[in-house]
């Protein structure tokens, strides 16, 4: 088994967001890794897309189900974060979501 050292995208990292400034959202929470391996793996920064479990209806959340909990990931609120705050990997989102994620990233950068 390939032993990896740095997040990969599709999964889900408990990660620190403090300090955040304004309507950032805040606290330890978990987040999406967005970025792409090929940038993971050189760099000490990733792009992370934060959970939430409030539910909004914008057309930039993709709802998810993660460890039996209903959420959304909140692609309006990405971030780019230093390895650091990384605390530990929860999982993996499915395929079917982080497709969706995936879509959704090109619609919001493409247009």
């Amino acid at each position: 088994m390939e032993v990896v050292s740095y997040p990969r995208r599709d999964e889900v990292w408990l990660i620190s967001l403090d300090p955040s400034r304004g309507s950032e959202i805040k606290k330890t929470r978990p987040c999406l890794v967005v970025s792409p391996d090929e940038m993971n793996e050189p760099l000490q920064t990733v792009i992370v897309a934060p959970l939430t479990m409030t539910m909004r209806d914008y057309p930039t959340r993709v709802s998810v189900n993660f460890r039996g909990r209903t959420g959304q990931v909140a692609l309006d609120q990405l971030r780019a974060v230093d390895r650091q705050p990384l605390v530990r990997k929860l999982g993996t989102i499915v395929p079917k979501a982080a497709a969706e994620v995936s879509r959704l990233l090109v619609e919001m950068f493409v247009r």
